[in-house]
Order: structure tokens, then sequence, then C-alpha cells
């Protein structure tokens, strides 16, 4: 059931989008215009050593439950189902994978062909140009190279957990389309995706209805199952209708093709109808998921898609993304800006996916059925840093649920997650959702149970995972049990990660004393002052891993010695001591004073910089700009804003500088063209950057009602990067910094920009 005060804030911003539609209606481009979902879609990144975006052209509503898209290979952990450099399509897929490092799972696809009947993937392979596509939030289209150039075009539209593909077949005695259920190709194998455990277990199932011109079935793989506990229960069911009668069907199981069978079971398989197609006939097949049954699946159509209007399913899914995007209206920026800015948006409504389905979910983490709404597919070390603070801004009557459905994990699966994909993975560390929790209470969301809240955070902080001074604890391991915060039985009697026990050991140290400072936040909002005095304590462990000998944070042994020199950049998860330097966002005074105070401080960022130690393209140094802001030096935030803005965001395919990780990277951007982020999320601070727009109007919902804030750069040009003055509703800002509670307040932020820095406002 959606809460009474989330459907009046559904009903808000319905009410408010609707008027501003209406005053909008001479203007030929909307916000949903400017979406290019190919953007962050390559394999390569910006340079050799970097990735893609790993972004897919995917289409549906906001968070959708299932993304439907063109497949161009065989999909799995380190592969997208869609990447921009292929030149071939094997199919059309319902899929569920988040990001290029997690795993898909209850996916289904097919397939239209003609000619001879292959059903392989490779077999089936046809090409395709881009310059033959066209890919929106709503609607995406592809012209397939059939044989004899003869030639298929593809066509999806979609909701949240159905979509419909539609079909141009050329005049054919042949022609087909062909049901993947499930892909276990053992050629696949490697060592992030071992196939042993699941295809000695595992086995999809499709069945035909050639009276109903109907295919079900299930599949139950998870591609990052190696990661995760088995889940007997666990299916992706489906069902897939088609408007046109076939005059003949069959199974098929890797190579063997059975004609006229009505059931397969299997690792590799899936089913085929054929019929008769005249010249430009049309053929539309509707699919439905679940993750509960196949009748659910039934029910989720009947909600989403209860015909065959295909245009108007590209309509209402198109209103819905118009509505969503307007909640941040921009002026005064070029087309390509717009492109970029309204693509980030889009990317940050993506994940964490609904998981429930019309007030049933099922649950990965103790494989039953329940009622009530769900959320999954949390990036959670990523997307703690902007992604979530932006959504209280942009989502705010999905924050309660969002957090529910966190508290839900804890109570089937006895913690909070790291990574559900959809159950825990273990992948990365920290306990991060502690972050989202604590950031959305500081910031006044109470929609959720607090009590369970603490309950969960205060054990991530408390109690150590099951043998925990019996592991190193490393990325990717089989699964063993949750992880929660592995080492925390050293973190507490030593006060830091000991290196020579525990895998990351310097990286640990420093995000389990900013949770802990998370955790310490709500236990003062709580008046839990005994738990809030032990857990601030803890929150400035960071400062026993600080080598005062080099001026790094640096791997530290059991009985107390750094190691050496030439082992100083061990303990580091995705990267190295530069990495890490400065990330302490709890307690920047106390991080800053610890480096020698802020003229050093400076000098180290300063060489952060120079020495090209800075890495856009990953989530650790994300605040790293804004630290200038501490330290007396803004402007110099104020020029990296500008740069990083401008050089890791292009309105084009290769458009993102590193994975975008399920919304963080571009919700980075948006914060960043706003001109404030959250470097410290929980404080209920930010830190001042410089808008890159000359105007932005947020609409939002304070406490339920409806708010606008106007954010006004003065005289902003490519030479006026710095902010000359600060306003907000007319009063100066003395420093670099502002308070929520005052953001959501006021009515009007104002930046006066100039050509050179102010050296006295800092």
């Amino acid at each position: 059931m959606i809460p009474l005060k989330n459907v009046f804030a559904i009903l808000f911003f319905t009410m408010f989008f609707t008027q501003s539609f209406a005053q909008q209606k001479h203007q030929q481009k909307q916000a949903v215009n400017y979406v290019n979902p190919l953007i962050g879609s390559p394999f390569a990144g910006f340079n050799d050593t970097l990735q893609g975006g790993g972004t897919t052209p995917l289409v549906g509503l906001p968070f959708a439950m299932t993304n439907f898209m063109l497949q161009t290979h065989e999909n799995k952990m380190s592969r997208m189902p869609y990447i921009y450099e292929d030149s071939t399509a094997i199919g059309f897929i319902a899929t569920h994978q988040p990001t290029v490092w997690m795993g898909d799972y209850g996916y289904v696809s097919v397939m239209p062909q003609v000619g001879a009947l292959k059903v392989l993937p490779r077999d089936r392979a046809m090409s395709f140009s881009h310059r033959n596509e066209i890919s929106t939030p709503q609607y995406y289209s592809v012209v397939l190279q059939a044989a004899n150039k003869q030639k298929i075009k593809g066509e999806i539209a979609a909701a949240s957990r159905c979509g419909m593909f539609r079909f141009t077949f050329p005049k054919s005695a042949e022609s087909h389309i062909i049901i993947q259920g499930i892909n276990l190709n053992p050629e696949l194998n490697d060592a992030n995706n071992d196939l042993t455990h699941r295809l000695a277990t595992l086995k999809g199932y499709v069945k035909v209805d050639q009276a109903n011109k109907e295919i079900t079935g299930y599949n139950p793989d998870r591609q990052s199952g190696q990661l995760g506990p088995d889940l007997p229960n666990f299916k992706g069911y489906f069902i897939i209708q088609s408007d046109k009668p076939f005059d003949s069907f069959g199974t098929w199981s890797g190579t063997e093709v059975t004609p006229s069978a009505i059931e397969q079971y299997g690792t590799r398989m899936g089913a085929y109808i054929n019929f008769k197609t005249t010249s430009n006939e049309v053929v539309k097949l509707r699919i439905a998921t679940s993750f509960i049954s196949i009748e659910q699946a039934r029910e989720n159509l009947q909600h989403e898609i209860p015909d065959w209007n295909f245009e108007q399913l590209v309509a209402s899914t198109r209103e819905v993304w118009q509505k969503n995007l307007s909640r941040i209206e921009l002026a005064g920026v070029t087309e390509d800006q717009r492109s970029i800015f309204y693509t980030a948006m889009f990317h940050t409504m993506l994940f964490p996916r609904e998981f429930s389905e019309y007030g049933k979910y099922y649950s990965a983490f103790d494989d039953t059925i329940h009622t009530g709404v769900a959320y999954n597919d949390y990036s959670l070390w990523d997307t703690y840093r902007a992604q979530h603070p932006l959504l209280l801004f942009t989502q705010p009557e999905r924050v309660n649920d969002m957090i529910t459905s966190l508290l839900q994990m804890y109570k089937e699966g006895g913690w909070l997650p790291m990574w559900p994909n959809p159950t825990e993975t273990n992948i990365m560390l920290g306990s991060h959702a502690d972050a989202v929790i604590a950031d959305a209470f500081v910031k006044g969301f109470r929609g959720y149970d607090t009590t369970l809240a603490y309950e969960a955070i205060r054990k991530d902080a408390m109690v150590p995972p099951d043998n925990d001074t019996h592991r190193k604890w490393g990325d990717r391991e089989r699964w063993f049990g949750n992880e929660a915060r592995g080492g925390l039985s050293y973190y507490h009697s030593l006060g830091y990660v000991p290196v020579d026990k525990v895998l990351e050991s310097v990286s640990r140290t420093l995000e389990f004393s900013f949770d802990d400072y998370c955790v310490a936040e709500v236990a003062k909002g709580l008046g839990k002052m005994e738990d809030y005095q032990r857990l601030s304590q803890w929150s400035k462990n960071y400062e026993n891993i600080y080598n005062k000998a080099t001026g790094f944070f640096a791997p530290r042994k059991f009985n107390g010695d750094f190691e050496d020199s030439q082992h100083a950049n061990d303990g580091f998860t995705e990267g190295d001591k530069w990495t890490y330097t400065f990330g302490v966002v709890q307690d920047i005074p106390g991080m800053i004073n610890l480096m020698g105070g802020k003229e050093k401080f400076a000098a180290l960022l300063d060489s952060n910089y120079s020495g090209n130690h800075y890495q856009h393209d990953n989530e650790p140094g994300h605040h790293y700009d804004y630290l200038y802001d501490y330290c007396g030096q803004p402007w110099k935030t104020q020029e990296l804003v500008r740069k990083h803005t401008s050089d890791n965001y292009k309105n084009q395919p290769l458009g993102l500088n590193g994975n975008d990780d399920c919304g963080q990277m571009s919700a980075w951007y948006i914060f960043g063209t706003m001109g404030f982020y959250p470097v410290t999320p929980a404080s209920g601070m930010y830190a001042i950057g410089a808008p890159q727009f000359p105007e932005v109007t947020l609409h939002y919902l304070k406490e339920g009602n409806p708010a606008t804030l106007q954010i006004v750069a003065k005289n902003l040009s490519e030479a006026n990067k710095y902010v000359q003055k600060v306003t907000l509703d007319g009063k100066p800002i003395a420093h670099p910094l502002l308070s929520h509670a005052d953001l959501v307040n006021a009515k009007k932020l104002v930046f006066e920009m100039g050509p050179t820095p102010n050296y006295n406002w800092k």
C-alpha cells in the first residue's frame, strides 16, 4: 500500500506539472526530449585506462522493475546487455542487470527472424547501424539486417514491469520469433562468472499455448548467484503474448530443436513460433514479468498494458518522465547542456528499482512473498554520496519507501544490505545503508520505522559479522554469510583495521569511521546519548591510520607498525593512498588539523590535482573538489567544479568519464551545476561550489507541501566563473557552506559571479 502522505505528494506533482504543461504547450521541446539514453553506453572510457559509463538505452518508467532494451551480446557480470561498440543484435531483452559489475537475474529475451530457423545467440545475430536507431526513455527502435538483404524493424515501449515489442517484418513464408528463457552458456565462464554451481542446480522452464497465442515460463538464474546465498524459490516469471496467431511452434535446448513441443526445461533453452508475413506486416508482443508468479505477471500486465495500443503506451510513459524531469527547470543553457543535464537526471531515476508488484513483493532475503512496497538494486557504496541526497529533492515521495525496503531486508535477512542484487552480495565495503538512512533522518524524513532503523544501523556499528577474525574479507568472494563490516572486531579492539589481518584495511577504517558518525547522528536525534558519545569517539578512528612520517593514511599492522614505503598502497579498495588521502568527510576540520593546518592541507590538495591523482571516474574522490571550501580557498573549488562538469560529461555516447554506478556520477553533475554538494551526508550541510547555469528552478516537497527554490547565477559566463557573493532570500552567506534547513526554507539562492576570485569570501 502507498502511504497517504505519498499519495498527496503524487497528487501535488501531478497537479503542478499539469499546470506547467499547459503553460509550456507552445514550446516544441520539453525536458524529456533532451534525454539521450545512449550517453554512457560504450564499453570504452575516455582513455585506455578507463571504463565506459555502464549505462544502457533502456525503455520503461522511472525506477522500473524491469528494463526493456536491445540485446547486442550475451551479458554477464562485466558486460551489459547493450554495448554501443557492438554492431550486431541477438535479441530484445527484459533485463534486471543494474550495472556492469553486477549480474542480471530473471531475464527473458525474444528475437524476430526470417528464413532458416536459428536459435542460438551467435547464429541468430543480425547486424544494425546506429544511424537506424532511435533511443528515448519511452521508445526505442532499430532496423536489423535480416537474411537475403531483408530488414526487420524492432520497436520497444514499456511501463515498469511489462513491455511491448513491435516488429515490422518483410514478406516471408518463414518468419519466426525466438524466445530465450535462460542462457547458461559455459563459454561465458570466467573468474567473475563461475557457472559451475548454476549449471548443476538451475533449470529454466517455458511452455507454449498456441490457442491463446502465449508463451509462459520462468528463469531462476542469477548471474551474481555465486556472491549470495542459494534461493530455491527465486524465479523470474514471464508471459509473452502475440497479437498474431502462429502457424507452428516448438522448443529448443542448446542445439537441439524439437518441433511442436509444448514444454521445455533446461539451462540454455527456449521456444519459437512460426508464421507467414506479408510485406511490412507488424507483429506485436506483450511481455509481462514477475518475481512472484505467472498469475502475478498476468495481473501486472492488466495493470500496465491492458490492450495492444503501442502508441498510447509510449505516450503515457513519456508523460510520466516529463513530469519527473520537470522537477528541475533550466533557463539560459545550450541545447547540449540541456541534454547532458536531463540525461543525468534520467540516470538518477533508474535505481534502486521497484521490486514490489501492486502490494506484494518477493524477498530475496528470506526467499518468500510478503505484502508491502519494495525496492532493490542499491549500489550503496556509490550512491550514498550524492544520488540518495539528490532523491530527497527530486523523488521525496519515494524516499521513505526506499528506506523501508532496506529495513525489510534487515528484518528478512538479519543485516542491512551492502549491495543487494537482488539478495546480498557483500560487494564493496562499509555499511553505507547507515549513511542513506541517517542523511534522510537528519533532513527530516520520518515515514518509516525509526526504532527499527536505529536497531539496524546500530547493529552495523556494534556487532561484528560471524567468523570476523578468521576471514580476510576479500572482494567478490563466494558466499559464506553476511560481511557487513568485515574486520569490525579489530576496529573496535585496536582502533583500526590491520592490514595483515584484513584486506582493504585502510579503506575499511576510513569508511567504518564515517558510518559510525552517521549512526551517531541518528542516536543523537533519538536522544540515545550514551551511544552517541561512544560512536562519536569511534568516528575519529581515522586518526589511528594517519602516518605523520609520510603525510598519508597508511596501512597499519596488527602490532601497531605502519607498512614500509614499498607497501604504502596496500589496504585500499579501487585506489591507492592518493585516492583516499582526503577521505574523512565526517570531520574535515579534524582531518585538516591532522595534516598540519589549512595551508599545508591546501598544498596537499594542490599536489593531488597537479600530480593527476584525482580520478573523477571513481567515487572516493567525488567530494575532493569541494574541500578547498574548508581550508580558506573556495575559488579553487569553483575552478574545479567548472572543469569537472565540463570535462567529464558530454552529449554523445562516449559521454561519461567512468561508470555511472546507478546514478552517482550523474547526481554529482546535477549538484555541481546547481552550485552546492553534500560533502558530508548526515550532517545536514552542503558545500558551496559554483553554479554552471544562469537559472535553475527546483520543485520539491517540504514536509509534504510544495516548495520551489530558484537558483540564479548573475553575470555567469565563461570568464565569470568565480563566486563574488551568495545570498539566500537576500541574506548574505558569510562562508561557503549552506545548511539543508536554511536551503529548504528559502525561495531564492543568488550567486553573483565575476572574472576574478573573491579572496575575502571564505
